[in-house]
């Protein structure tokens, strides 16, 4: 990457807690980025944010941050049913647009934000931090070198336990559920890992009683040359684990998802000499935040060099998958993802 070239200015829509905990702050760490702007609904709550974060511009609503002309790119980490409109206002607004996940709440509705992307020629992509993270590329790197011989299934685990009412998770209509909010890490990843798209998946979902939204999901996705599973809750105990397995090896991600980034995270490649894992060798990666990665990777490619960690095309594609799960949850049969345009619909 080129170190002369200027940092890219950015604009945050929302005050979101990932937004001012996490990706803010780590933004500001990279060289390649500046954040000079952030909205809210609430002035009072943009101005706070800005004053704690030394953030120069604070906006009391989102248009006014699109008009600011100083702004190429938006970081957009508003609730699930406001990241495909707001993403293409600003768009239009000709801003660049890094997205949170999911990015929309429906492959359908994922493909008018493509459609906004053809129109306006900005770069688009999903915020899929983990797909930066040294970890998960070297964990790659070895499926793709045969290290582990043949890939032929990819199983996962996420969950943590939150049933509050008030939390936007909590709300079908805002694109709440654990499939949405962390089911979604399997979903890439495993398509990554394979480099391919899932032919058919089936689903197993329990709603909560209350609120209606999804809580405890196992899912199974076929691929051309092998499986992916997964499980993933909102009220469950908190855990993550990934593992890939191979017609030879096996390799563990301890922390897939979530990886800190004040302490160093460990991979494990197992030859499967021998039983209980006893053979398996540890990989240590530095303490790196992928949040920080993610902006660096995303202004590089706004100026050109490199391209879009997570593409919107890519995001189409995930939310697919994810589509497929939903309806498959309710037929309790297999189901192909679709991914050619039709009618916009959201997920039960």
């Amino acid at each position: 990457m080129n170190d002369d070239l200027p940092p890219v200015r950015w604009g945050v829509l929302g005050a979101a807690n990932i937004a001012v905990e996490k990706v803010i702050p780590a933004m500001m760490r990279s060289a390649r980025s500046r954040v000079i702007a952030i909205a809210s609904r609430d002035e009072a709550k943009a101005t706070g944010a800005a004053k704690r974060l030394g953030i120069p511009r604070a906006y009391g609503s989102y248009d006014a941050l699109l008009a600011d002309r100083e702004i190429e790119a938006i970081y957009n980490p508003l609730p699930n049913h406001l990241h495909v409109p707001w993403s293409i206002r600003a768009a239009e607004a000709g801003k660049h647009v890094l997205c949170e996940k999911p990015i929309a709440l429906s492959a359908a509705e994922a493909m008018e934000l493509r459609a906004a992307r053809d129109r306006t020629g900005v770069l688009i992509g999903e915020a899929f931090m983990v797909r930066t993270h040294p970890q998960w590329l070297e964990t790659r790197r070895f499926v793709e070198s045969g290290r582990i011989g043949e890939l032929k299934l990819v199983n996962g685990h996420f969950s943590y336990y939150r049933r509050d009412p008030q939390d936007i998770r909590s709300r079908p209509e805002f694109g709440g559920g654990a499939l949405m909010d962390i089911g979604c890490y399997p979903v890439t990843l495993s398509r990554w890992l394979f480099a391919a798209e899932p032919v058919e998946v089936i689903a197993q979902i329990e709603r909560d009683p209350d609120f209606g939204v999804d809580r405890l999901a196992s899912a199974l996705m076929r691929f051309p040359n092998g499986q992916a599973t997964f499980a993933c809750s909102g009220q469950l105990v908190p855990f993550q684990r990934m593992q890939i397995f191979g017609t030879r090896g096996r390799i563990e991600i301890e922390i897939p998802f979530n990886a800190p980034s004040d302490r160093e995270c460990r991979v494990f490649v197992d030859d499967g000499s021998a039983l209980g894992g006893l053979a398996a060798v540890p990989i240590t990666f530095a303490a790196v935040d992928q949040y920080t990665l993610q902006a660096d990777q995303f202004s590089a490619a706004i100026r050109g060099e490199g391209s879009v960690p997570v593409s919107i095309d890519d995001a189409v594609a995930n939310m697919a998958v994810i589509d497929a799960l939903f309806r498959s949850g309710d037929s309790g049969r297999w189901e192909a993802p679709i991914t050619s345009p039709r009618p916009h619909t959201k997920p039960t």
